[in-house]
């Protein structure tokens, strides 16, 4: 009895399949981009920290007690959560897009 359910031959034709290439580069390449992007903004932060502390210790106006390491943490955030988004949605567009034409058509 074959232990294995997913047929080799369907494996086989669809890592053969020119969409499913593009596929796996197009998605390989633009994870890649975005999480440069992200380890970017974090180790540009972390070198502030560590080589000018004092510049994040700067109170934003004289009268605050808000400094300006505080919005710069969470602009980091904000920004890990926007490039989540984009890659959402583009998963959800053109990615899937590409998925569904390989499915119809490796039936």
């Amino acid at each position: 009895m074959n232990a294995d359910p997913v047929d080799k031959r369907l494996i086989e034709r669809i890592q053969k399949h020119p969409k499913y290439r593009e596929l796996v580069t197009k998605r390989s390449r633009f994870a890649w981009i975005l999480s440069g992007i992200m380890l970017l903004i974090y180790y540009a932060f972390i070198l502030l920290v560590a080589f000018t502390p004092k510049s994040l210790g700067t109170k934003i106006s004289p009268d605050s007690v808000i400094s300006v390491g505080i919005p710069l943490g969470v602009f980091i955030i904000v920004i890990a959560f926007i490039l989540t988004g984009i890659y959402v949605f583009r998963a959800n567009g053109e990615f899937d897009e590409l998925t569904r034409q390989i499915k119809e058509e490796t039936k």
